[in-house]
């Protein structure tokens, strides 16, 4: 199995995503955060995974919360795929540099959740999106 939908509901956030890990890059993200939209579509084009997702919430209080939970849901769509760690290698690591930013990840799919994110950006934006939501969403994937 290549391939997993989760639906998540809260009192904050309405989530449908589907993920295929073996895909070729197409994306149908519909989030009211348009740079959030752009990473998730940017990921799943140079990652060659397929990915599809709804996401509504409370946006106009924190967009923490929405974040969050699609990184959670994210996270539950790997683990769902990869639960038997079948024919994969359990870690691995990666660089990717892309215009001013050099972006590094460690991924260890142990099944023992661990965050270190090395990013302190308390007051950063881009457009609608607070750079510090970044950590929430990687927090959440990995839990």
């Amino acid at each position: 199995m290549n391939e997993a939908l989760i639906k998540r509901e809260t009192k904050e956030t309405s989530i449908l995503l589907k993920f295929k890990t073996d895909g070729t890059g197409k994306t149908e993200i519909n989030t009211p955060l348009p740079f959030f939209n752009h990473m998730l579509e940017a990921f799943a084009r140079h990652g060659r995974f397929d990915l599809f997702l709804t996401a509504s919430g409370d946006v106009e209080v924190d967009p923490h919360h929405l974040i969050e939970d699609v990184g959670i849901c994210l996270g539950k769509a790997v683990r769902e795929i990869y639960h038997n760690r079948a024919g994969i290698s359990r870690s691995g690591c990666f660089a990717f540099p892309m215009d001013e930013a050099l972006a590094m990840v460690a991924l260890d799919l142990s099944g023992r959740a661990y965050l270190d994110f090395d990013k302190d950006a308390p007051n950063e934006r881009i457009n609608d999106f607070k750079v510090s939501d970044l950590k929430e969403f990687f927090s959440g994937f990995a839990n």
